[in-house]
């Protein structure tokens, strides 16, 4: 019973963390081809104006997705403590 427990809560963990993750960083990397892409054509070889960008992307993900991430965080803590409760 207790082995059972632990291996759903790790898996949550585990399902929580990539959903999280990946969404954010999948667009970071997108942003990131496009700008090679976009250096290589142009032959503009600045390395601030890759990270300015990829800065500002990294903002405008979180602003848009942070409650969301937020949101299933606080499910999974809230689920954990309700487990240690025993309800």
């Amino acid at each position: 019973m207790i082995k059972a427990c632990f291996s759903s809560l790790v898996m949550n963990a585990g399902m929580m963390t990539i959903k999280d993750s990946c969404s954010a960083s999948s667009i970071v990397s997108g942003m990131g081809v496009f700008i090679a892409i976009f250096q290589a054509v142009t032959q503009i070889h600045e390395q601030t104006l890759g990270f300015i960008l990829k800065l500002i992307v990294v903002i405008l993900v979180l602003l848009i997705g942070g409650g969301w991430m937020m949101e299933t965080l606080l499910d999974y803590t809230r689920g954990l403590f309700e487990l240690m409760a025993g309800r």
